[in-house]
């Protein structure tokens, strides 16, 4: 049996929950769950807020921990490794995306905590091919929220062709938007950090921006127009998009790692004129995924997280809810 920490129902608090996950499948690992992020996700399904949460509900998909088990598919060397899981389970590895490499689009890919039981649980599954041995210097407890709010921000720098040379920019200073500091200047980009919070200044330039603009200041706002090659939001509410996509250069893109849930209003006059680009782009394939590991290990990337044991899991959930984090909570078996 796998103990866990369950939801029964919308928005309830966890509580302690034992599940038979029944034969191993023959793709798939069993990893002892050592640490495990709480993302904005894991709130949102545990609202239901998608509509698509299956209760009892356990969440959990930032998962480090150490492989127990594998199926007769996969190799026995796994076993004993210490290795991470993100948002992703599961895909066909059959269709077009997943044979040319873009796993994540795959029309059957499963979430770690769609559809299945995830990391808030002393042990969890996932197939070998979403699962991810850990670089050496990168540690352990600050894995788990690179493996989905990490590689979100990574993955556009690598689908856009991002240059060490280009101006960019990072709408938001919190769970995504510290991590998307840190990778583009680690990068080599000139990095502006746009935030609403006027008082993060010195801790957006301490995360690599190398300018800050308050984005309650329309003058400053105007006074950076035309400046930025790609600017990045990874923020969830709505904005005055035109105001950044006025900020770009010919040729630019604004581009949406934040899940925004009202339409998105755009003129279309200044985007065709100046050739500019909106777009959005999910978490990431396995390969980007290894890619993005290397990188935050070889320049020493690494969230800026909070602990919890995972007996105080609502209270964390609660800080998350609240706004509270800076910048993102691990639970710690």
């Amino acid at each position: 049996m796998i103990k866990a920490y369950a939801a029964q129902g919308p928005g309830e608090a966890l509580q302690p929950f034992e599940y038979d996950p029944g034969a191993l499948g023959d793709d798939e690992v069993e990893i002892r769950t050592e640490y495990c992020g709480i993302c904005h996700s894991d709130l949102s399904m545990l609202d239901n807020a998608g509509g698509m949460t299956s209760y009892p509900f356990v969440p959990g998909h930032e998962i480090i921990g150490t492989v127990v088990a594998a199926g007769d598919n996969v190799s026995p060397s796994l076993v004993g490794q210490r290795v991470g899981v993100g948002w992703n389970a599961h895909s066909c590895m059959t269709c077009e995306w997943c044979v040319g490499g873009d796993h994540n689009l795959c029309a059957s890919v499963q979430g770690v905590i769609i559809g299945r039981h995830g990391g808030f649980a002393d042990r969890v599954r996932a197939d070998a091919a979403w699962v991810f041995s850990i670089p050496d210097g990168l540690p352990a407890h600050v894995v788990g929220p690179l493996l989905c709010g990490g590689i979100t921000v990574f993955n556009p720098l690598v689908q856009f062709d991002v240059k060490p040379t280009d101006r960019v920019g990072v709408i938001g200073i919190g769970g995504l938007g510290h991590m998307a500091l840190k990778f583009m200047s680690a990068y080599g980009c000139e990095v502006t950090a746009f935030s609403s919070s006027a008082d993060k200044e010195a801790e957006a330039r301490s995360l690599g921006a190398n300018h800050f603009v308050n984005s309650r200041d329309a003058g400053a706002l105007n006074g950076v127009a035309g400046s930025l090659d790609f600017i990045v939001s990874t923020v969830n509410v709505p904005l005055d998009w035109m105001a950044y996509i006025q900020v770009l250069r010919p040729k630019g893109r604004l581009h949406m790692v934040g899940m925004v849930l009202e339409p998105i209003k755009l003129s279309i006059g200044p985007m065709m004129f100046g050739q500019k680009s909106l777009s959005a782009t999910p978490t990431g394939s396995p390969a980007t995924i290894r890619d993005m590991l290397d990188f935050a290990a070889r320049h020493r990337i690494e969230p800026v997280v909070e602990s919890f044991a995972f007996a105080d899991v609502n209270a964390a959930l609660e800080k998350l809810r609240n706004g509270k984090p800076r910048y993102r909570l691990v639970l710690k078996m």
